[in-house]
Formats: C-alpha cells, structure tokens, sequence
C-alpha cells in the first residue's frame, strides 16, 4: 500500500511539471525564441529519465523523424550523471525483496557505467562469482509509464485537432515508441533475449560465441544480474593478439554468428558496436547488452543483404534497386535517380572515422548517415519498417569492423562468411529454406 500511495503521488506531480514544462516550451515555440527542435530538446532535458531515453530514440530512429530533430537530439546520447548509490542498494532490495546481502557479497559503490534509465555495477556472490548487476534508477517504471501516457494523449489529441496532421501517423509513431521503450526497461524480456540467444548457440552448435549467464534468482523486472565477462574490444588490436593468433578469423566468427541469427533467432542484436562485442581470455567471442534487438522480415532481410553486397561493390544501382524492395512504396521508384542521391550520402559515409563509429562513443555520427540515407528514400516515396535501420546499422559496423581487422576481406565474396547462413548446418539450412518460402 505504502508503495502505491508513494507510485500515485510520483505520478500526479509528474503530470504538473510536465504541464508547467510543455506549457513554457509552447509558449517558446509559438513566439519563436528559438528553433522547435532545440527547444523540445531542451524540454527533455529538462523532464530528465523518461524524456532523455525518448531522446535518444528519436536520435536514433532517421526513418521515424525528422532530420533536424534527428540532429539536435545526438546530444541526448551522452553519459548521464550516476545515481547515488543508497538509492540504487533501494531498488535491489525492493525489487528482490530482502536485503542486498543475502543475494550479494558485495557490490561496487561506483558504477561500471551509467545511464538515463538504468546503471551498471560490478558485484560478486556468496559463491565467488563475479557479476554485474544493471539496476534501473528509482522511480523509473512510473515515470515512463506516467510519461508515455502523456504522449500518447497529445499525439491523439493533435492529430484530431491540427489540420493535416491526421496523416502523420503521429499516434502510431508515438505507439511504436511506446512498445519499443516499455520492452527496453523490461529486463525480464532482456533476460529472455539472452536465453534466445544462447539457445541458438547450442541448437547450432557453436561453441566460439557466447554470451553472458543470467541469474534468474538474483534478477527481476528492475534487476538484471549477469556473469561478469572479462575480454577486450574487437578494435582493440594488440590486446587481440594477446588472445587470438589471426583477428580476423573473430571477426568472420562474430559476423557469421549475427548473421545465423538473423533467420536462426526469434531476435537479432540491433547494437552490436565495439562495446557489445568482445573476445574473452579463453577466445570465445562474447555477445553482450541485448536490451536494443530487432526482429526482421525475411524479405527486408534479403533485401538488406543485397543492399549490403552492393554497397560493398560501390554498386549504386544495385542499393537502390535493394532499397526500392525494401521499402514500401507509394509511388513509381526512379532508381537511377535514386541511385544518384545515395553516390552522394555514401560518399560522405566513406570519409567517417571508422574507430570512432566502432568505438560506440559517437553514435551521433552513425546515426546521422543513416538519417541521411533514410531521407534519400522517403524522397523517392519509400517508406522502411524501423527494424530496416538497425539491420544497416549494424552492417555499417561490421563494414567498419572490416575495414580495421582485415582491410583486404569482401564481406560478400570471401568464403569463410555466410551472410545468408551456414550452408554445412543443417539447423540453420531448415530454418533459412522455411523462412524462403515464406517470402
């Protein structure tokens, strides 16, 4: 009862400051103080936690929103201040329900990482194991759901009262975002991604990729406790060489696990950058973070393979031709013409600095190409799932992958990568020949 009482009053007086909030960016907006998008960034800002992770996804989604929104919220990407921890020890122990001691031995007071929903701890249990422990920051599930509520209601409300605005889809945007957001603060669907995930690796029998072991006893919808994985970056090449006789044969073993899983898994890794992808001390390839997956139809995945084949050639016909099966189109496609306009992006694609990318500390800059390329295609009347830019997305990185570990590899050509899957596995063939005939 305490606990509702104190969930109802968090909510109520969330709903006044983000009134007094919207009210005074409005009136902002209306008297042209400054430009929208700087402003509502700034609104954000302000609103903290749920606003901020809002943000990020529009920073992150080019085939959502607008490029000048796209643009000014890169900032919201950024590090986010740690929460102390007593307040964090508070979320542990409501969430597990009893005292942190009798899960943990011990738990680092400093945050391994942090940000705007949820940190990261190191901590170890009575039986020795190193873990860490992901901990959303307090309040966090009213706050988004109270938020989101908000949201929701004004898109509906301004599209039934904003001329021209009914065709937005506003209200489905601001749906989509809902689901995506709600499951990526759920670490019991985290935790049942990692589960998917490992189970693919034994039904096809790989034994070079893992990814982290979840403790369901210690772990809860607020909590997610996980072995602690010890390994250094894929772009990290001396320590490589510390671990692995030839990089470039982890790189083919990550790249051909990510794309089994394509077809092979109910979800793929949609944010699999330096951070996310290490190789451990024993030289097994580690898959970790699984709170971003995408789920890909098959014919966006084939087409987003071609795509991919022909952006490694320079072929831009051939993306544009990929990319028109891609999308969904509303009008007649002039792939010549499109074909031109992506010469242009990719030609700036191709002066970016492929460590920093990879590094996963400027996802502005990735973020930004692929509002750039999304932008090419809504002007060719070309609409694309979300899920089409997480699946580019992280064929960029391995392009940027390639291109430090082995600089002379044709992802598409080179024998030792199956983009479409390992035609030797018997588990993977069933699954890819199912999925065809779908299509």
């Amino acid at each position: 009862m305490k606990n509702l009482i104190k969930s109802g009053f968090t909510a109520v007086t969330r709903v006044g400051q983000t009134a007094k909030v919207a009210a005074e960016t409005g009136w902002k907006i209306r008297t042209q103080q400054a430009p929208a998008p700087v402003l509502l960034r700034e609104a954000f800002e302000r609103l903290g936690a749920t606003y901020i992770k809002l943000g990020q996804f529009i920073a992150s989604s080019p085939s959502l929103f607008p490029p000048e929104y796209v643009r000014e919220f890169q900032s919201c990407l950024d590090r986010t201040p740690p929460t102390p921890f007593r307040d964090i020890v508070e979320v542990i122990e409501s969430s597990l329900g009893s005292p942190w001691q009798i899960h943990f031995k011990s738990i680092e007071p400093i945050p391994l990482a942090s940000a705007s929903i949820a940190q990261v701890h190191a901590a170890r249990l009575h039986d020795g194991s190193d873990v860490v422990i992901k901990v959303q920051k307090p309040g966090v599930g009213t706050l988004l759901h109270t938020d989101l509520n908000m949201v929701q209601l004004a898109a509906q409300v301004m599209e039934k009262t904003i001329p021209g605005m009914s065709y937005s889809s506003l209200a489905n945007i601001v749906k989509e975002i809902r689901v995506r957001m709600v499951r990526e603060v759920d670490f019991i669907e985290e935790a049942d991604n990692i589960a998917d995930f490992i189970i693919f690796l034994k039904q096809t029998h790989n034994e070079a990729v893992t990814a982290p072991y979840v403790y369901r006893e210690h772990s809860a919808q607020a909590v997610l406790t996980m072995e602690r994985l010890y390994g250094v970056p894929l772009t990290d090449l001396d320590a490589l060489r510390q671990y692995a006789d030839e990089p470039s044969q982890v790189l083919i073993t990550a790249m051909n696990t990510w794309f089994a899983s394509l077809m092979g898994c109910p979800s793929f890794h949609a944010d699999l950058h330096a951070g996310n992808l290490l190789l451990l001390r024993d030289g097994r390839v580690a898959f970790i973070d699984f709170g971003i997956v995408g789920k890909l139809d098959p014919t966006a995945w084939r087409a987003g393979m071609g795509f991919m084949e022909a952006f490694s050639r320079q072929d831009y016909r051939g993306m544009a031709a990929n990319m028109s099966q891609m999308g969904m189109a509303h009008q007649h496609v002039d792939e010549n013409q499109l074909a031109t306009d992506l010469e242009r992006v990719i030609e700036s694609l191709m002066n970016t600095d492929p460590q920093a990318i990879l590094s996963g500390h400027n996802m502005g800059e990735m973020n930004l190409l692929m509002a750039d390329l999304v932008q090419v295609g809504q002007r060719h009347g070309l609409k694309f799932p979300e899920d089409f830019t997480l699946l580019i997305k992280q064929m960029m990185y391995f392009d940027r992958f390639i291109r430090i570990l082995a600089p002379q590899m044709d992802m598409f050509q080179d024998s030792r990568l199956h983009p479409l899957g390992d035609p030797q596995n018997p588990v993977q063939v069933e699954r890819i020949q199912h999925q065809t005939r779908r299509i």
